[in-house]
């Protein structure tokens, strides 16, 4: 049985396919994509997707329809979002979250 929607895995995994460095790994559940090791985006075992944002704007994009804070251990976790499964059913709206969590991602790499 698996517990993450694989529909969804299957379009965010056709939007990053061409990353450089992409991987994929079983994690919290659900199905994590990983650009040079570092989490941009995972399709959620409790529906939708968890992802990779700025911390500058996780406070502004938790007030986007269909979004809220992504919560570990009773608390908002700093940099990431919940996105619901109903903010996902158009191609356009999934593209825009995922090229954020990539873009998210990507930027870890400039600050190293």
């Amino acid at each position: 049985m698996v517990a993450y929607d694989r529909e969804l895995a299957d379009r965010v995994r056709a939007l990053v396919d061409s990353e450089p460095g992409l991987s994929e790994q079983r994690m919290f559940g659900g199905l994590a994509f990983l650009l040079e090791g570092r989490m941009a985006v995972a399709v959620s075992g409790q529906g939708g997707l968890l992802l990779r944002v700025d911390p500058a704007e996780q406070d502004l994009l938790a007030r986007e329809p269909h979004t809220t804070a992504f919560v570990m251990a009773g608390r908002p976790a700093r940099g990431w979002l919940r996105v619901l499964p109903d903010g996902l059913v158009e191609n356009d709206d999934l593209r825009a979250w995922v090229a954020r969590g990539v873009n998210a991602a990507q930027a870890l790499d400039e600050g190293d």
